[in-house]
């Protein structure tokens, strides 16, 4: 998967081709075609790999979830997700790149659909977590922040700002930041003036 990782990675979906892939790992095609059976199948496979990381845990699973239900305020939640999303990012998002460009092809396009409809699914969770400790933005629906979630930690979003140089120092602290005024209501002051974060 490492192997078909490199290979997608640098000649794109449509331009991968098994052969390739078994050379870069150094086994026979057949073995791959035995063990994947399509190509499609080999991308969603190396997209799961990438997602999972070395434990192999659905990110719902992953330790830095653990950390938001006991976080102290909103933003210290948030930093838990961006550094835990982040890390799987730094793993996935360039074969989610060559899954979403190519969406002309069906099984490709399919990969696309079916990782956006798992990371709504959990992010949704992640909203709802924040909105039941600590309250979202006046006015802000629990959807509408699920969006924003989405947009703002995307791989688009982190690979763009790492093509303009960010660290990833600078990238997770903009994105704490930024989820924190877009999604968290203001803290409440305390009597005497101070506020409650």
């Amino acid at each position: 998967m490492r192997a078909a990782i490199e290979v997608f990675t640098e000649a794109g979906y449509v331009g991968a081709r098994m052969g390739n892939i078994a050379d870069r790992a150094g086994v026979a095609v057949q073995t791959v075609y035995f063990t994947f059976h399509t190509k499609a199948e080999l991308l969603q496979a190396c997209f799961d790999f990438a997602v999972l990381g070395p434990e192999r845990l659905p990110p719902m699973e992953q330790p830095f979830l653990a950390e938001l239900p006991t976080a102290r305020s909103g933003r210290a939640a948030l930093a838990a997700f961006v550094h835990g999303n982040t890390a799987i990012l730094e793993r996935s998002a360039a074969i989610k790149e060559v899954a979403e460009s190519a969406p002309h092809e069906p099984d490709a396009a399919a990969v696309v659909t079916r990782s956006e409809n798992l990371r709504r699914e959990g992010y949704a969770q992640v909203v709802r977590l924040l909105d039941d400790r600590f309250g979202l933005r006046s006015g802000l629906t629990g959807e509408d922040a699920t969006d924003l979630l989405l947009v703002l930690s995307s791989s688009a979003t982190y690979l763009s700002l790492q093509r303009y140089g960010w660290s990833e120092e600078k990238y997770v602290e903009w994105l704490t930041d930024t989820l924190a005024r877009q999604l968290l209501a203001r803290p409440r002051a305390r009597p005497g003036g101070a506020a409650r974060t």
